[in-house]
């Protein structure tokens, strides 16, 4: 009964579903994508993208958020959920977050300096005992990459706000990981797998990297999620609004959701881009298609909540419910 997960170190979502896989304790085998193994993954995947993860059945599922949810279901315990609603859908919010604005933070992060694309790039080429066809491979990856940070919203005009963002979310993380393993308390929640997968990745970059070994709470988050484990329970908001309100503030509900808002209405409007204002910074992009279909899943799992006065409170004090609310 063994999964196998095709991913790539330096694929956030891979990593991610690999952490999640080795908390739930999931057998599988970790096989790093490669022109080796292409017919096998092109047998199970729908998508040329990582990671896939083949099931015992021999099932493949793609997208990270997806692998999870599914794997959630048939291997429930140890939840990733808090079983309190409102903390619960802080976490799922907080996911989101880390898959789509979080993304922005390491893409960007990565391929806008020489050193971190010589680094990345490197390191997705691997060992090649042929130094002139590594070097041709190298400069492959770094053409393709470097015109595609565009894809996240990464220009001349953003990437100052990007980069204050992930400096901003760095130090309120360390703040609120003081007290705590991780976001919600004694045990890993859906929310920590999201986020960590973009910062881990970030970290094992040379810019990003340097920013985070000076934080000393979140590199120890950033080691205990390699190999998460429960470590007691996960804690009741008033415990974790002091750390956890400032980033549902600064970082969801003044950036990403009016970012998502306004992404969302240009793709409903065909417009080649689109300009809207964050915490007093414009912002302007092309617009991301993918991000719009999961606006609409994040917005259906809050109206299963929307009924939660608590909740809601606590949504609108951190700029959080217009945008969810809205359809």
């Amino acid at each position: 009964m063994t999964h196998k997960i095709f991913g790539s170190e330096l694929s956030p979502f891979s990593v991610k579903t690999r952490s999640y896989f080795r908390y739930k304790g999931i057998p599988h085998v970790w096989t790093p994508r490669t022109p080796d193994n292409a017919e096998e993954f092109q047998k199970f995947a729908k998508l040329p993208l990582v990671p896939l993860v083949v099931t015992p059945e021999e099932t493949g599922i793609q997208d990270s958020t997806p692998i999870i949810d599914e794997m959630e279901t048939r291997f429930p315990e140890p939840s990733i959920h808090p079983t309190d609603p409102v903390t619960r859908f802080i976490s799922v919010l907080l996911e989101e977050f880390g898959d789509e604005w979080g993304n922005k933070w390491m893409f960007h992060m990565r391929w806008a300096r020489q050193a971190d694309q010589l680094s990345a790039a490197g390191r997705i080429v691997g060992y090649n005992e042929d130094d002139a066809a590594k070097q041709e491979m190298v400069d492959q990856i770094l053409e393709r990459m470097t015109n595609r940070v565009w894809f996240v919203g990464s220009n001349e005009a953003t990437a100052p706000i990007i980069e204050a963002s992930l400096r901003d979310m760095v130090a309120l993380l360390d703040n609120h990981l003081a007290d705590r393993p991780y976001l919600f308390g004694e045990k890993p929640s859906y929310a920590d797998f999201g986020l960590w997968g973009q910062i881990y990745n970030a970290w094992t970059d040379p810019t990003a990297g340097s920013l985070l070994n000076h934080s000393q709470n979140v590199l120890g988050w950033v080691h205990h999620m390699l190999w998460p484990s429960d470590l007691g329970e996960f804690e009741p908001w008033q415990d974790l609004e002091a750390g956890l309100a400032p980033i549902l503030t600064t970082q969801v509900g003044d950036m990403f959701l009016p970012w998502s808002a306004a992404n969302s209405i240009a793709i409903a409007n065909e417009d080649e881009e689109f300009t809207v204002d964050l915490a007093g910074n414009t912002w302007t992009q092309k617009p991301q298609k993918y991000h719009a279909r999961s606006l609409g899943v994040l917005r259906a799992r809050y109206q299963e909540v929307s009924d939660n006065t608590e909740l809601n409170d606590i949504l609108s004090s951190c700029h959080c419910l217009d945008v969810l609310s809205s359809e």
